[in-house]
Formats: structure tokens, C-alpha cells, sequence
């Protein structure tokens, strides 16, 4: 619980950032961890809530109210109070299988529904993780473990995202013999090609896929099920497969001048940006730059804030950024939202670095030179405000120039085209792979789901939980019963 009285007698005291000016230079990352005596008064601020709502489930929809993955958040802030340091990596990597990536990029549902946060000073809990999983790290602490015994059971794992790789390394330290296909040519789906180097570099992938090896998963690369590897091919092969693949199909914007030059998905723009950063090669794809041009990103979420901070880092003339819905309180209301995740403003370490953000716009429509709406590079968007439902306000029209718009409005559900469509898989009403939370299994026999393919676009933490489920799911239905945990 950390100390009795730390949360009266320390403040709430979080990680800062290098200066603007000095890390939009780059693409590495640039939050700058507290010292060890910090961290450690930090954690000493664990309160011993009777209720630690940080990991608890909701009685009622029983999802977490918290941490997805339900880490134990009390119990390793008390180990990192006392400076077992070790102890609470143990404790911390057995609910949750990268929490280096989570310590990073997580948007910290935990630290929202804190009790500290009634007060608006939440227990720094995501920088304590990511303080545990760095030392873990620097320490040699993170290893292969192998399985004492192998079950003789082959598993395919399709997509290496975080739940594809959660759900291979339980699978394999259960015994299985576990082969991990990857379509692109290294693993870690958006780990690796979506999120930006300058909020997580790719180093800590690769440490994870390393230990991944050494415990025995086999990962395939350049292998695109469905599309240049049969997936008859791994039913026959395999005593299970399970689909990780994520959401993929992005939500387009179907307007006039929808076809113009310079109109791009985020994820065409961002993992080009990753490959150039590793040295991977681009391949074929023609370059998407945002250097000298005036960017309109339109999305506001995560996605969006991503190409906001990339572009400026390829020295973008101007960034604009609209979002369909009318802007939130800067504040939510404690007592209607609290401990449950909460609509209010957030502004993000992208947002910071040079962007105009505007709400409740509806982009009308695309046009070139000339006015044209084919055949050109964009020129301007034409735009008016959104009433309630999304619809135009008349007398509200304007006009804004741009040479690069990028699409960040979120994905629908993952692509139907190759491996879905081949395997003859059922689908729920959002068109997503139809698999429960319990059992994890689709429509066809031995082929399981989880992630976002199964949820529909979500987080990383919610990855990582549903890949460690599945891989309770696969373990049991193989051995008829299992000793992985949920």
C-alpha cells in the first residue's frame, strides 16, 4: 500500500518531457523518468483503498473499472516503496506481458479511476510501471522462460500485434509448440508500425520478441494468411490457430474529392515513418511526406495525435487538426464519471508541439487546383460546423487550405478480404470475428479470436488481456485443463 500517510505528505509529482523545440528534432523519445527517490515517494502515496478501484472489475457490466489487464497495482507500488524493485517486476510481468509498451503508451484507465483522483491527484501509477519494467530491463531481469515440459500441441498464432504476442508467449510457456505469423517483415503490428518512435522506440519490441524466441515461439515473416499462405494449409497443420490480426479497415470519408492527390489513411502515412526511422525498406509505396505542407489531420484521437506529432517532425508548414465532436470539458465531473473513464479535453505531448485543433467541423469536401475534385493534388478542404447529429449547420461554411490531409477517424473492423472470408467465419453486428470472453472461439472448429480483431479497435492493455485469455482458452481446450491464468 505504500506508506500510511505518504498521500498527505507527498505530491503528486509525474515524469516531464524534453522541451519542444529540442525533441520535435527526432523521432526518439524524449519523457524524462523521475529519479529513484521520487519514484519511490511516488509509490509511497498508495493509499490501501478498501476498494482499490485501479484494478477492480464493475459489479454490474463485470469489465474492469481499472487496469484491463488487472495488475496489481497496491501490492507493487508497496515492493517499489520498499525498493524491492525485483519483487515487483515479478509481481507486475505476472498480469501483464510488456508493461515497458503499456508504461508508455497507455492512456492509464487506472490512474483515472485512482481514489486520489477524486481530488484530481492520481497516484503517478503508469510511471511507476514503466520505472518497474525499465529496471527489469536494464538489469537483466527479463529472460526466457522455457517450459519445463512440452505438450506436444501445435498452436498458430496470425499477427503479432500485443495480443498476438501475449497469446504466443503464454501458449509457449505452457509447453506448445507455437508459430507466430506475421504479414509485414518484423513483429509487433501497431507496436512496431503504428505507434511513433518518439513515444516508444522499437528497441523494446525487439528485447520481447527476443525473449519470445529463446523460449521457443518460431515467427514467420512476409506471411500474409489468407493471402500467400493458405490458411487450409495451417488447419491442417496445427492443433489450434488463433487470430490476432487486429482491426484493420479504416473509416473513410466518403465525400466529393475523396479520390484527390494527398488524401491518405494515418496508417499509410505513419508506419512509413517507422520503417524510415528502423532503415526498413519502404517498399513500392509512393512517399507520404508532410515537409513544407500545410496538414489537415482529421480525427482526434490517439491515431490523429500520432500524425500530428510526425508531421511536425518531417517540418510540416502549418498542422490543423479537426474532430467530428463538439469539444469536451476541460474537466469531467467527479462524482457522475468517477471511477469510470471519463469524457473530458485531452491534450496529449503532440498537441503541444504546434497544432491548431478545432471541434464540431465537418469536412463537406475535397477539392483541387481549379477547384477540381479529381484528377489533382488537394487543395482545400470545404468544411461547416456539426449540429448534434453530425450533420451541417447552414451559414457555417468555410474554407481551408491544405496540400496533405491524413485520415485518423478510426477503424470499422478487421479486413473481411483472405483470411476471414477463406476460413468462412462468422461475424457480429460491428463486423468483427463473433467470439465470446470466455471461450475465445469462432465459428470454425480449433480457430480461436481475441483482440482487436474480436473487440473492435480498443488499446493495447485490452490486447495484451484478451491475447493472455485466448491463450487460457487454447490451453484448456487442448489439455482439458489449464494452469494459465485469465
Amino acid at each position: 500500500m505504500g506508506k500510511v500517510t505518504g498521500f498527505l505528505e507527498f505530491e503528486r509529482n509525474d515524469r516531464d518531457y524534453v522541451p519542444v523545440q529540442e525533441r520535435i528534432r527526432n523521432y526518439k523519445e524524449f519523457v524524462l523518468p523521475l529519479p529513484e527517490k521520487d519514484i519511490r515517494d511516488q509509490a509511497a502515496r498508495c493509499m490501501n483503498c478498501g476498494v482499490p478501484y485501479c484494478h477492480g472489475t464493475n459489479t454490474i457490466t463485470n469489465a474492469p473499472t481499472g487496469c484491463p489487464v488487472n495488475n496489481q497495482i497496491p501490492d507493487w507500488n508497496d515492493l517499489v516503496y520498499s525498493g524491492s524493485w525485483e519483487e515487483a517486476a515479478q509481481n507486475l510481468h505476472s498480469t501483464n506481458n510488456f508493461p515497458e509498451v503499456t508504461g508508455r503508451v497507455c492512456p492509464a484507465p487506472c490512474e483515472a479511476s485512482c481514489t486520489l483522483n477524486i481530488d484530481d491527484n492520481p497516484v503517478t501509477i503508469k510511471s511507476i510501471e514503466c520505472a518497474i519494467a525499465d529496471r527489469a530491463i536494464e538489469s537483466g531481469w527479463i529472460k526466457p522462460e522455457r517450459a519445463a515440459h512440452k505438450t506436444g500441441r501445435k498452436v498458430a498464432v496470425i499477427g503479432s500485434g500485443p495480443a498476438g504476442m501475449a497469446c504466443a508467449q503464454q501458449l509457449a510457456r505452457a509447453g506448445h509448440d507455437v508459430h507466430l505469423y506475421e504479414k509485414f517483415a518484423k513483429a509487433g503490428g501497431l507496436m512496431r508500425y503504428g505507434i511513433p518512435d518518439f513515444k516508444m522506440e522499437k528497441r523494446v519490441v525487439d528485447i520481447r520478441v527476443q525473449q519470445m524466441e529463446g523460449e521457443g515461439v518460431v515467427f514467420h515473416y512476409g506471411a500474409h494468411v489468407g493471402v500467400n499462405v493458405p490458411a487450409e494449409k495451417l488447419l491442417k497443420e496445427y492443433d489450434a490457430i488463433a487470430l490476432t490480426g487486429g482491426a484493420e479497415k479504416a473509416r473513410d470519408l466518403t465525400i466529393p474529392g475523396r479520390e484527390l492527390k494527398g488524401i491518405h489513411f494515418a496508417m499509410d502515412f505513419l508506419p512509413q515513418q517507422n520503417r524510415r526511422v528502423s532503415g526498413e525498406a519502404a517498399g513500392s509505396a509512393e512517399p507520404i511526406l508532410a515537409t513544407g505542407k500545410k496538414v489537415v489531420v482529421i480525427g482526434g484521437g490517439d491515431t490523429g495525435s500520432d500524425c500530428i506529432g510526425t508531421s511536425i517532425r518531417q517540418g510540416a508548414a502549418s498542422v490543423m487538426n479537426f474532430e467530428i465532436m463538439p469539444e469536451p470539458p476541460e474537466h469531467e465531473n467527479k462524482p457522475l464519471t468517477w471511477p469510470l473513464w471519463p469524457l473530458k479535453l485531452r491534450t496529449s505531448s503532440s498537441h503541444e508541439e504546434g497544432v491548431t485543433r478545432d471541434f464540431a467541423v465537418l469536412t463537406t469536401k475535397f477539392t483541387g487546383e481549379n477547384g477540381q475534385v479529381v484528377n489533382s493534388q488537394v487543395k482545400k478542404l470545404h468544411c461547416a460546423r456539426a449540429d448534434a447529429k453530425f450533420q451541417p449547420i447552414p451559414g457555417t461554411e468555410f474554407v481551408l487550405d491544405a496540400d496533405l490531409v491524413l485520415l485518423a477517424m478510426g477503424f470499422v473492423h478487421p479486413v473481411h478480404d483472405g483470411l476471414i472470408k477463406s476460413l468462412g467465419l462468422a461475424l457480429d453486428p460491428r463486423g468483427n470475428v463473433k467470439a465470446d470472453q470466455l471461450a475465445y472461439a469462432t465459428s470454425a472448429p480449433k480457430v480461436f479470436a481475441a483482440g482487436d480483431m474480436r473487440r473492435g479497435q480498443s488499446l493495447v492493455v485490452w490486447a495484451i488481456r484478451e491475447g493472455r485469455q485466448c491463450a487460457h482458452a487454447i490451453d484448456k481446450f487442448l489439455m482439458g485443463t489449464t494452469t494459465l491464468p485469465r
